[in-house]
């Protein structure tokens, strides 16, 4: 084979290589997202006690649903 041949082979599975691992990575970091959500009421609990506010379980509870909902608003539809 000609060297030409060798470097479109050596630039396409580069190419496609990368292409690939970038699908694997953003579906792993979505599953792991959606398992391990970044914020739970724990640290709701403690950024409104840094904010001055005295947390009640239902403005907790609040907070965390408005947050659940728009999480749930924003996913992708898969078609």
């Amino acid at each position: 084979m000609d060297t030409w041949v060798w470097i479109l082979l050596i630039v396409l599975a580069l190419i496609g290589g990368v292409a690939l691992g970038f699908f694997i990575a953003r579906r792993y970091m979505m599953k792991y997202l959606e398992e391990n959500p970044p914020i739970n009421e724990d640290m709701l609990r403690i950024m409104m006690m840094q904010m001055g506010q005295k947390p009640s379980q239902k403005k907790i509870n609040q907070m965390m649903t408005q947050m659940n909902r728009a999480s749930t608003n924003k996913k992708p539809t898969k078609k």
